[in-house]
């Protein structure tokens, strides 16, 4: 049972993380129904680390040209807007903590559901154009925007994709080099994130095997292609109210939930 518990969870993170809806608010929900309690961030930066493949593997072209290239313009994007979120993360960890043991992540359904159909609404102009990855057409303020809102998506049921898909598009970038960069600014904070609760699992009692894991990191990359290559897409047509609607609803079946059905 476990193991398609953790399936399940796989490809929910997967789907969630490049679809515009929290992968982290969704894990939240799915580790309060199930009763998980324990090594829930670990799990979820494992199944980021999946997800991180799969960026890597849609975008393996654009990410060796960077490779090639350490010292162009959108690695030096990457860099600015990295930073902010890093000393985000940092200060407000334990807030951050907290929130994915509780039901704020529906605040943060909410929150992102506001953002897309905003976003839409002032970005309807926007071209899509041809992307050249090395040189995006994104300046650095707008990098330095985009990486403080990415911080700001670390809070469960804030979407990461979604929200600095949309900061980008209000802030004029064209389509393509908003889902690029999007995705491509997330590599360097799921590693980051990795490697951050590697250090700190000194001592800790984990609930999952290797093998548990394992199953979960599969369902997560392969969903996690899926999910990136319709995204690509989906933006060019940017018809997020969608997923606001979305949203809405489970936000709203979650409080239902708490004060009426008891489900979970």
């Amino acid at each position: 049972m476990i193991y398609l518990i953790v399936a399940l969870i796989g490809i929910v993170q997967g789907v969630s993380e490049f679809l515009p809806i929290s992968s982290s608010g969704h894990l939240v929900l799915l580790y309060n129904i199930f009763d998980i309690q324990q090594n829930t961030i670990f799990l979820s930066v494992v199944l980021h680390l999946a997800t991180l493949f799969a960026v890597v593997f849609v975008y393996f072209n654009d990410i060796v040209a960077l490779i090639k290239n350490p010292f162009c313009k959108t690695n030096k994007l990457l860099v600015v807007a990295t930073i902010p979120t890093v000393i985000m993360v940092l200060i407000f960890e334990k807030l951050i903590t907290q929130a994915f043991g509780g039901n704020f992540f529906v605040v943060g359904f909410f929150i992102t559901a506001l953002v897309l159909l905003i976003s839409e609404q002032l970005s309807k102009k926007n071209v899509n154009t041809k992307s050249d990855v090395l040189n995006l057409d994104i300046t650095y303020k707008k990098a330095i925007v985009i990486g403080v809102v990415q911080g700001i998506a670390c809070v469960p049921g804030i979407s990461r994709s979604g929200s600095t898909i949309s900061t980008a598009l209000m802030l004029k970038v064209n389509k393509e080099d908003a889902t690029k960069f999007s995705f491509l600014m997330s590599i360097p904070i799921i590693i980051a994130s990795f490697l951050y609760e590697l250090i700190n699992l000194k001592g800790a009692t984990f609930s999952f095997s290797i093998m548990q894991l394992f199953v979960g990191f599969v369902c997560a990359f392969l969903f996690g292609i899926i999910a990136v290559k319709f995204m690509i897409k989906f933006v060019k047509k940017q018809k997020f109210y969608i997923f606001s609607i979305y949203l809405v609803i489970i936000g709203i079946f979650v409080l239902l939930n708490e004060y009426l059905f008891h489900l979970w």
